[in-house]
């Protein structure tokens, strides 16, 4: 397709892209929402939107499969971000990274103690990662949702997971006892997609530059 594909997965991070969109002249025709279709055209005849899984949108942009995707800093750690361009935090769909662990575990002594958490999580790479350089022994527990059951029912002790309003940790009697970083969702960019089709892509990328300022 000579035109400009965009990778978008559901849910917040469409809403929010919504006004990034209108700003660059695109308007999608369907709602994601309530359509079946993964395609999805939008008011100009040279862009289309893909919807994907939030997780899968760096490898579409990374194989060419889409031009461009919005993607949570989050997933783009696991991915590794090979063979794609970052050129901006959007400033969308904003949360935290962090340790949790039940109400009453405590977690600076175990810490102190050197004892060997066992951590459930979908963010290995970042979690491997953060209690490496705190020197914390971890066994990490590869889960794909409903982290928060985990430590319920004696699976991990800790969980790495987002957190936006941290109603979903109070619900399942759950505490954030450590941040690890803020996320929010960044444009990426297939990097030879860019050389061939910049001067379709660059007025896009201006569009949301010029939205999120």
């Amino acid at each position: 397709m000579t035109g400009i594909t965009i990778a978008l997965s559901k849910g917040r991070i469409f809403e929010e892209t919504l006004p990034l969109l209108a700003a660059a002249g695109i308007v999608p025709s369907d709602d994601p929402e309530t359509s079946r279709k993964l395609i999805i055209g939008t008011n100009r005849p040279d862009v289309r939107l893909v919807i994907v899984r939030a997780s899968d949108t760096p490898t579409y942009v990374q194989y060419g499969a889409a031009d461009l995707g919005i993607a949570g800093k989050d997933v783009l750690l696991e991915h590794g971000g090979d063979g794609l361009y970052q050129p901006l935090d959007l400033k969308i769909a904003r949360c935290r990274m962090a340790v949790a662990v039940p109400n009453g575990f405590d977690y600076e002594q175990a810490v102190q103690r050197g004892a060997r958490l066992r951590v459930a999580t979908k963010y290995i790479q970042t979690a491997r990662e953060h209690f490496a350089a705190k020197g914390v022994h971890v066994d990490l527990i590869k889960l794909y949702g409903s982290m928060e059951l985990a430590p319920l029912v004696g699976l991990a002790d800790a969980i790495v997971d987002l957190v936006s309003s941290g109603n979903t940790l109070k619900a399942n009697n759950l505490q954030a006892v450590e941040d690890i970083m803020p996320i929010s969702s960044r444009l990426i960019v297939n990097q030879a997609a860019l050389k061939m089709k910049r001067e379709l892509l660059q007025p896009v990328i201006d569009a949301f530059a010029g939205a999120v300022r």
